[in-house]
């Protein structure tokens, strides 16, 4: 098994002992996103809709530094601060995931403060 890490400028800078991304033979493991954004590192304001498309635009950051796109995601992991955002963090969702959208589960949890959303993925090189 070859273990590879990835990392690209692009998405924020990982802020523990974390790797943005890891790479297993055809899958790779994003860690949990939140809404920072890579060029100030910090938080981006914002409603759900502002924090969830961040979010994404970072997971599609590490994707394509790998050559792979959100066509390749299978799993998903969404985390709310509030499971009534749900609605609103899925209309920006689809937008990302117009057709075949990967398998998913949304949970509520306390995440740290002013971050409305965390979401983890897992890809899959096709």
């Amino acid at each position: 098994m070859v273990r590879k890490v990835i990392f690209t400028e692009k998405a924020p800078k990982p802020v523990g002992p974390y790797s943005q991304a890891i790479q297993v033979g055809d899958f790779i493991f994003i860690a949990g996103q939140v809404a920072f954004d890579p060029k100030t590192s910090k938080l981006v304001s914002g409603r759900i809709e502002e924090q969830t498309a961040r979010v994404l635009e970072n997971i599609k950051h590490i994707l394509e530094s790998v050559n792979l796109a959100l066509d390749n995601v299978v799993k998903v992991t969404v985390f709310l601060k509030d499971i009534d955002d749900f609605k609103a963090m899925n209309t920006i969702y689809n937008k990302y995931f117009p057709k075949d959208p990967p398998a998913r589960t949304t949970v509520q949890v306390n995440l740290i403060p002013s971050a409305l959303i965390e979401i983890d993925a897992i890809a899959c090189k096709q």
